[in-house]
C-alpha cells in the first residue's frame, strides 16, 4: 500500500491528484538550510523562484537573474528536499525566444538543477511552449495575473484582472490563460495577484490545481516567498503576505549582541577557547615515568 501523502515524497501526480481532496502548500526557498527546514515542516513544493534576483540579490525586479543562477539556487534547494516537490523557475527570456530554447533550458533545469518540474509564466501565449515541454516529459506549472517578468507592461507590481480597472477585458483574458494552460498540459497554476472571487472563478473552471498568491482563499494551494513569512524581509510587505514570525528583528538583536561582546572583550570567553595540550616527553622519559 502506498504511504500517505504527508508521508511520502510529492510527485506530479500526487498534486493533480489532490484537486478537491485537499490544500496544498508551496514556499520558496533558495538555499539548503531553508530547503531543509520547510521540508521538515511539512510543506508540499518548494518553489526556487526568479524572486531570488529581489531577495537574494538585492535587485528591483526578477528581470536579472540568469539561468545560470537559478540552476545553481535550485541545485542546493533539491539537496535539501527529501520529501517536498522541488519547482525550478525559468528565468526571463530563457522560455520566450522560442520552444526550441525553452525546452533546453528546461532540460538544463532539470538535468543540472535537480529540479522535478519548472514554472514559467504567461497563459495563451505561451501555450504551445508548454505543450512542447509536456511533450518531452518536462513537467509544467503554469503562472498567471501579476507576472512578475512582465513588470514593464503591467506598470509595476499591480493586482490584475480587477472589475472596472486595468485593462479592458482583462478577466476574460485570464480565464483563457488557465484554460489554455491547461489544454497544453501544464499540471498546476500559480495564480498570482487577482481580486478574490476572480481567483475562486478560475480554480472552478479548471481541472487542474491552482496554486494562490494574493488571490484569495478559495485556490487550491497557497504559496508565499520564505523570506515574507519568517519576517526577514522589510523593503516591501505585500498585502497578501503574512509574517509568521519576526526573524529579522531576532537576527538584529543577536548580532548587536555579537558586537558588543567583541568589543567589551566579553567574547570569547574562556569556554571558547582551546587549551594547549600536554607535553608528552620522548618515550625514554614516558617509560621511566
Amino acid at each position: 500500500m502506498a504511504t500517505s501523502f504527508e508521508e511520502a515524497r510529492v510527485t506530479v501526480p500526487a498534486v493533480l491528484d489532490s484537486k478537491g481532496e485537499r490544500k496544498l502548500t508551496m514556499l520558496t526557498a533558495y538555499d539548503c538550510t531553508m530547503a531543509k527546514l520547510a521540508d521538515r515542516a511539512g510543506v508540499d513544493m518548494l518553489l526556487v523562484g526568479d524572486s531570488l534576483a529581489m531577495v537574494v540579490q538585492g535587485n528591483d525586479n526578477t528581470l536579472g537573474v540568469t539561468m545560470d543562477e537559478m540552476i545553481y539556487h535550485t541545485r542546493m534547494v533539491a539537496r535539501g528536499a527529501d520529501r517536498a516537490l522541488v519547482v525550478g523557475d525559468m528565468p526571463f527570456l530563457s522560455y520566450q525566444v522560442s520552444p526550441t530554447d525553452a525546452v533546453a533550458n528546461a532540460g538544463r533545469m532539470i538535468k543540472e538543477g535537480s529540479a522535478a518540474c519548472v514554472k514559467l509564466e504567461g497563459g495563451v501565449n505561451m501555450a504551445e511552449t508548454v505543450a512542447r515541454l509536456v511533450g518531452v516529459d518536462i513537467p509544467v506549472m503554469g503562472h498567471i495575473g501579476l507576472t512578475p517578468q512582465s513588470i514593464h507592461r503591467m506598470g509595476g507590481h499591480k493586482v490584475q484582472g480587477r472589475k472596472g480597472g486595468g485593462a479592458p477585458g482583462a478577466r476574460e483574458r485570464l480565464m483563457r490563460d488557465a484554460m489554455a494552460l491547461q489544454d497544453a498540459g501544464a499540471f498546476a497554476i500559480v495564480i498570482e495577484g487577482v481580486p478574490a472571487e476572480l481567483g475562486t472563478a478560475i480554480t472552478d473552471a479548471v481541472d487542474i490545481p491552482t496554486i494562490g498568491i494574493g488571490a484569495g482563499p478559495d485556490t487550491d494551494g497557497q504559496v508565499l516567498v520564505c523570506n515574507d513569512v519568517l519576517g526577514l524581509e522589510n523593503r516591501f510587505v505585500p498585502k497578501f503576505v503574512k509574517r509568521y514570525a519576526e526573524l529579522g528583528k531576532v537576527a538584529e538583536e543577536a548580532i548587536v549582541s555579537y558586537v558588543d561582546e567583541v568589543r567589551g572583550e566579553v567574547f570569547p570567553g574562556p569556554e571558547h577557547c582551546f587549551s594547549a595540550p600536554r607535553p608528552v616527553g620522548n618515550r625514554k622519559e614516558r617509560a621511566i615515568g
